[in-house]
């Protein structure tokens, strides 16, 4: 998982009051009846129940290598342990097998041959894409309509007109900016470029770095299944301009890469009884990175869903409505297992799911609360209908804790993904993860101004010792008051709008990946 900085820090928004719930947006789509108490299940999720799940995860991992990874001895035992868990306290749990294709890079090199020779670092200087194509290229280097100036708006290498008077076999040089990164790469091969370097845009942006080495994923070109042709790489601004400027310039670009066939599964734990019709979908993603064994990413959103079923359970709650959990695999490799999921629902089963809610991260040692932006009022770029009274919850949930709360965008970085172009209302929580703690956000949540908010996001270091018990126990009561807020209600939380992709929704990124 992987996010930015969020902004606007909020204790209460209350505009309209709807079936006992202080909705942010107006004009939202009622919950009806009042909102039940969950006072009891959240006294039922402790710090110490919670962690049992974290302490059987990282044991899992230690004796598999240090990982989780789809595709791994220790992501098959963590499906097995929550597996046997959940179905020995009463739910009806499935396994939902899909396969992919994970590559990995045996060599990525880039070098200066002329006019003067220089060797470049991997991740400092460039990074390979995702789905980069093989390959040991020299070539000359030929820049294509890109702009250094001013705001450096750059359209570089979106329409196959940018490449009028490109030399064949030569390498491309592109700007980030507009368009996909697929569509430059695809523009770029059909004028006959054997490589690919896009460099940073060099433009400031809140939300995003624009001048460093960024990663990106030619995910969503089409080339018949297959990775590109070519090899692709990204690099920084300052080097992107220094190559564009350079006379007489010539780099070697060799990229070799590894495809691993990976057979893994999501796992599927639903209540015996309740609407199947409105089904709310509860997720989290089970797997880790290959780096670690990934207890705050995603153990901690694991957990959080394993203690909220079984303290349902213990309780004898029943719900109006079924609860789907979902124990995701793939999300690292790039949203996998929920695209699947999403993939295989039928328009009927589309409409009859009611929301997802995603938890991903609720942890992170150096972290924060932060909701999703449903109705679109701190990013601009609302979820599907429904997906407000869901950010609603959540903000009068944590106003009604005298709780500060910050909203992070849907920009495509978790499993929502699928849900939201499927046009199924989505929300969630999470705690933070690269990006650096403010001052002002130390105001709201103590910690350290100037460190990450997790600093072993995506490492070998993401342990038990990596997380904040007070922050996890305040974000999973919070999952849990939703997740029976929503299983509780008796009309559609979406509306006349079930199941409308959003069409108007473009995300930024796809996984931790930038897709533009």
């Amino acid at each position: 998982m992987n996010h930015r900085n969020r902004r606007g820090a909020t204790i209460a928004t209350s505009a309209l009051i709807i079936g006992g719930l202080a909705v942010a947006a107006a004009g939202a789509p009622a919950l009806a009846a009042s909102a039940p108490d969950t006072s009891a299940l959240r006294d039922a999720i402790t710090a110490d129940g919670l962690q049992t799940h974290l302490d059987a995860l990282q044991d899992i991992a230690d004796a598999n290598g240090g990982t989780r990874a789809a595709g791994t001895p220790g992501h098959l035992e963590s499906l097995e342990y929550v597996e046997e868990t959940l179905a020995a306290a009463g739910y009806v749990t499935q396994r939902q097998e899909f396969e992919y294709q994970r590559v990995s890079y045996d060599e990525a090199s880039l070098e200066q041959t002329a006019p003067t020779p220089t060797s470049y670092a991997l991740l400092d200087d460039f990074y390979p894409m995702d789905y980069t194509g093989d390959g040991d290229v020299t070539a000359a280097v030929q820049a294509v309509d890109i702009n250094l100036a001013g705001d450096r708006a750059s359209t570089s290498g979106c329409e196959a007109a940018d490449f009028a008077g490109f030399t064949a076999g030569s390498i491309a040089l592109i700007q980030r900016g507009s368009c996909d990164f697929s569509v430059k790469a695809a523009n770029a091969v059909a004028a006959g470029a054997i490589g690919v370097i896009i460099f940073n845009q060099g433009n400031e942006n809140p939300d995003d770095d624009r001048f460093g080495v960024f990663g990106g994923t030619l995910s969503s070109a089409d080339w018949a299944g297959a990775n590109t042709p070519v090899p692709v790489v990204s690099t920084s601004f300052d080097l992107g301009e220094e190559w564009a400027t350079t006379a007489g310039l010539v780099l070697r670009l060799n990229v070799t890469t590894t495809t691993t066939d990976v057979t893994t599964w999501n796992l599927l734990a639903d209540t015996p009884t309740g609407r199947a019709d409105r089904t709310v979908v509860v997720g989290a993603h089970l797997d880790s990175v290959l780096e670690g064994p990934g207890i705050n990413d995603n153990g901690s959103g694991t957990a959080t869903l394993m203690e909220t079923a079984l303290q349902l359970k213990n309780l004898g709650i029943q719900t109006e409505n079924r609860i789907r959990f979902a124990f995701w695999s793939g999300e690292e490799d790039g949203l996998l297992g929920s695209s699947y999921y999403v993939s295989q629902l039928s328009k009927s089963e589309i409409k009859q799911t009611s929301v997802n809610l995603n938890f991903d991260m609720l942890a992170s040692p150096n972290g924060g609360r932060f909701v999703y932006d449903g109705d679109g009022s701190g990013f601009g770029t609302t979820g599907p209908n429904g997906s407000n009274v869901i950010e609603g919850v959540f903000d009068t949930y944590f106003a009604a804790q005298n709780l500060a709360t910050e909203p992070t965008a849907f920009d495509g970085r978790s499993d929502y993904f699928a849900f939201i172009g499927a046009g199924i209302p989505a929300g969630g929580l999470f705690s933070g993860a690269e990006d650096i703690k403010s001052e002002d956000q130390v105001a709201l949540y103590g910690g350290t101004a100037g460190v990450a908010f997790d600093p072993c996001y995506h490492k070998a270091c993401d342990t038990r010792d990596n997380i904040d018990p007070v922050l996890f126990e305040q974000l999973a009561d919070a999952a849990a008051h939703a997740t029976l807020v929503f299983a509780d209600t008796q009309s559609a939380v979406n509306g006349t709008a079930k199941g409308k992709a959003l069409g108007t929704w473009s995300p930024e990124f796809k996984g931790n990946r930038a897709l533009r």
